[in-house]
């Protein structure tokens, strides 16, 4: 159950497709604990903008910017605007926790007999996933420029996450999902 969302798009007039009704405001948001994709109306008098960090719980005294969920919605039906501010919202999620998502370099095993988890991060190779594991023998990675210092052949470990996390979300056909529920 997510209990934060990070704004990715505000309309603030809402969608531009519904009738000449009055249309309340809407926002896009993407959970921070699953990568959930939600359709938020934020509280009357209450503007968000791409970024901002939103209670969306259950606790409802605690909900200061959003009224409701109004729906999940799937990587199709965001707005270009909240496309193009995803990268940079889950990069924002990653880092404040790299605990995480370090743990998932640390801990990450093979899937088959001929593919290791780590191989699922887009643009990582069998050099880089062996100096990975032969590096990961010595230590526990502590954090992401850690990793980056020791395994020099890896650059951005971060930006594979969150390219991930993006392929996962976008694409629905994938066999293996490791971030998004």
């Amino acid at each position: 159950m997510e209990e934060y969302a990070h704004i990715l798009d505000y309309l603030a007039q809402g969608l531009p497709t519904g009738g000449f009704a009055k249309r309340e405001p809407l926002s896009y948001a993407i959970g921070e604990e699953e990568f959930k994709l939600f359709e938020i109306v934020p509280k009357a008098n209450v503007t968000v903008s791409p970024g901002d960090r939103v209670y969306i719980g259950k606790e409802t005294t605690l909900r200061t910017q959003v009224d409701h969920i109004k729906r999940r919605v799937g990587f199709d039906e965001l707005t270009n605007a909240a496309k193009a501010e995803l990268e940079f919202v889950i990069l924002g999620i990653v880092m404040k926790s790299q605990e995480r998502f370090i743990r998932f370099y640390n801990e990450a095993e093979a899937i088959s007999l001929r593919k290791h988890m780590l191989e699922e991060l887009p643009g990582l190779g069998k050099k880089t996933l062996i100096a990975i594991l032969d590096e990961r023998k010595k230590g526990k990675f502590k954090e992401f420029t850690d990793l980056g210092t020791r395994v020099p052949l890896l650059k951005g470990p971060e930006k594979l996450i969150v390219k991930r996390i993006v392929q996962e979300l976008s694409d629905t056909t994938l066999k293996h999902y490791i971030f998004v529920r």
